[in-house]
């Protein structure tokens, strides 16, 4: 393998976890967004998927995002019966957005993008060295 396949590959898996933090991001920010009347969804948590793409050009397998889909998990419901969005029993549908799970989720990605980072670097690093050399 090549440095330029070895970069392709790591940029790949670094624009994969760039979509992966950003919905994670997105999560977070609406974890508190719930419907304006009773009849209103709050806010469905996202999801990312990845998939293998081969890549014919470099002969390698490369991640890409597949999609960004929603979480199908039940909404929780907080009773409140001042609401704008409680329905008739006082009870508020809140978003299916769980804070210490996409906490972890965006650790995961963190280290995941940091590792596809310290690939390039390294990359780097030896074709620097090789020009080195080569003058």
């Amino acid at each position: 393998m090549d440095m330029t396949t070895a970069l392709a590959i790591s940029a790949a898996g670094m624009s994969a976890q760039t979509t992966r933090l950003r919905v994670i991001s997105e999560n977070l920010a609406n974890q508190d967004t719930t419907g304006s009347d009773p009849n209103a969804a709050p806010y469905r948590r996202k999801t990312v998927t990845f998939r293998d793409r081969f890549d014919a050009r470099l002969g390698v397998p490369m991640v890409e995002v597949a999609s960004i889909g929603t979480d199908s998990t039940p909404f929780p419901k907080r009773f409140d019966p001042s609401h704008p969005a409680a329905d008739a029993q006082g009870y508020v549908r809140l978003p299916n957005v769980n804070p210490f799970v996409e906490m972890m989720d965006m650790r995961s990605a963190e280290r995941s993008y940091s590792a596809n980072l310290a690939v390039m670097q390294a990359a780097r690093d030896m074709l620097t060295r090789t020009i080195g050399l080569l003058q």
